[in-house]
């Protein structure tokens, strides 16, 4: 399972990493557009952790770009403003999975994540 973390919080960004290493995932963390979209174009990954609202560039250009790049890449997306709490980020974005709170629970968080990167490896398209 191979996660990339968009989240301009290091030490949020940390905390998941932490709990998603101890599932045996490899994590790779950005926090910025532009280092998250050089990430992409550099590796493969399973699922991507992005949050909405990023101190430097748009999430969505990210998940616009991962869904070009990367289109096997799921997407969790976190939050903690009420952007999108209509649901509708399913609608602007194909390759969301999941929409959750910044204050999710670390490790309900990494549950979502071997939940949604499993179902990739379960359709034959394993990284």
């Amino acid at each position: 399972m191979k996660v990339l973390i968009v989240e301009s919080s290091k030490e949020l960004s940390a905390l998941w990493r932490r709990h998603l290493e101890r599932l045996g995932a490899v994590v790779a963390i950005a926090h910025d557009q532009d280092s998250a979209t050089t990430l992409l174009q550099r590796r493969d990954f399973s699922i991507m952790v992005l949050d909405l609202v990023l101190d430097h560039g748009s999430a969505l250009a990210v998940a616009d770009f991962a869904s070009y790049r990367r289109p096997d890449c799921r997407v969790i997306f976190v939050t903690n403003t009420s952007f999108f709490s209509d649901g509708s980020i399913f609608r602007h974005c194909a390759n969301a999975c999941a929409y959750l709170q910044s204050q999710t629970e670390p490790a309900d968080l990494a549950a979502m994540v071997e939940h949604y990167a499993g179902q990739r490896v379960a359709a034959g398209r394993s990284v």
